[in-house]
């Protein structure tokens, strides 16, 4: 089976569309997104219907912590991140909050398990940035889920984490549209990157597509019109970074 794997979207319309349409010329057969498909963004109540409309037709749907903030604003907090969350509370129905809320933490199939953030208390969105993040990330999967696996977001970059022939973790960082070997006996943790808000100073769209059977996956760049993404942002009234920052890539 291939799934697509897409995390924080970020209300990026246009970038989503475009991370979708390129997985679906690759064949994908199962969606998953990774949480926060809002946040920073232009578009939440569209964003929103679409993960609603794969969710009924079988996608896996995680909570990020930007679901989470937009259902319950935080309170006296001028944060970047934050500053968004009440804006889109406001954008969005009470069907489209009560689908953030009810959306799980960790989604597990077989060996894989898939969380927004670390699998190391999830509901604390840990970022998996490090060799040592990862190492957390892995025991946690294994001891509390019986997972090998674990494929996050959260970090906005494209990396691997495995295990080798001894106990600590190793970083590898995939090639864009080059298939990595994930090998069915290594532990390893997988960041798949932003969908809508890559932080690697490239504006293309990040997300990765795993294939079950070879047991490979593909970390994707995809191209899209990301000034009519920072058009939705300015037409919403939001911080003008959060336009700028798109065409930067960080």
């Amino acid at each position: 089976m291939k799934i697509a794997l897409l995390s924080d979207i970020h209300a990026n319309l246009q970038a989503l569309n475009a991370c979708m349409a390129h997985a679906r010329a690759q064949g994908v057969e199962q969606w998953a997104l990774l949480g926060d498909l809002v946040g920073y963004g232009g578009n939440p109540q569209e964003v929103v219907d679409m993960a609603m409309q794969l969710a009924d037709a079988g996608a896996w749907v995680l909570q990020g912590n930007h679901d989470a903030m937009a259902v319950k604003p935080p309170v006296n907090d001028d944060s970047l991140g934050s500053s968004t969350a009440q804006w889109t509370f406001e954008q969005l129905d009470a069907s489209q909050r009560g689908f953030l809320k009810a959306l799980p933490l960790t989604v597990l199939s077989g060996p894989l398990l898939l969380v927004h953030a670390s699998a190391h208390a999830p509901e604390r969105w840990h970022y998996v940035d490090c060799e040592r993040a990862a190492d957390l990330c892995a025991d946690h999967a294994l001891q509390h889920f019986d997972a090998k696996h674990v494929v996050v977001g959260h970090v906005h970059h494209q990396t691997v984490y495995y295990r080798g022939t001894g106990r600590s973790m190793m970083k590898f960082e995939p090639t864009a549209g080059v298939p990595v070997p994930m090998s069915s006996q290594r532990r390893w943790v997988a960041t798949v990157g932003s969908v809508g808000q890559p932080r690697d100073h490239k504006p293309e769209a990040m997300y990765a597509l795993y294939d079950e059977t070879s047991g490979r996956m593909c970390f994707h760049r995809v191209p899209y019109d990301h000034l009519a993404a920072a058009a939705a942002i300015r037409e919403a009234g939001l911080p003008e970074f959060f336009a700028e920052r798109l065409a930067l890539g960080r």
